[in-house]
């Protein structure tokens, strides 16, 4: 099974200037754990994720003044739809993060979560691909 049958073909999109309450909210409502970062003056996409939130309120910053360019991983590990789904989940477990942005020729393609690799790997009748449950932001 390859991360074109496992990921979220629909991903959460937001801007670096989003406060971390907003970029919270929306995830929230989306029921997602990471939503892509698209800065027209960076080199590509960066990743806001839960983790990332919550070692915010941890600190004891303001959520309503904190913007997501301060926050999020522009480091991005990036995962093709060809990899294999053990490719991804080495990737994971390597860099100690559990969402994966799948870029194709430059492009973002989906998002893939540590979730989405256990739901198809269950022998429930789990049904990959992944329905896509977030919406564009």
């Amino acid at each position: 099974m390859h991360v074109r049958d496992g990921m979220s073909s629909v991903v959460l999109t937001i801007g670096p200037e989003h406060t971390l309450r907003a970029a919270a909210r929306l995830m929230s409502e989306r029921h997602v754990g990471a939503a892509v970062v698209i800065d027209p003056d960076a080199g590509g996409p960066g990743i806001l994720t839960e983790r990332d939130v919550l070692t915010s309120v941890g600190a004891g910053q303001n959520l309503d003044i904190e913007l997501v360019a301060d926050h999020l991983t522009s480091d991005v590990v990036f995962a093709e739809p060809g990899w294999s789904l053990e490719e991804a989940a080495a990737a994971m477990v390597r860099g100690g993060f559990r969402h994966l942005i799948v870029v194709e020729r430059g492009e973002t393609m989906g998002i893939l979560s540590v979730r989405d690799v256990v739901r198809c790997w269950t022998d429930d009748g789990a049904i990959c691909p992944v329905p896509a449950s977030a919406a564009v932001g």
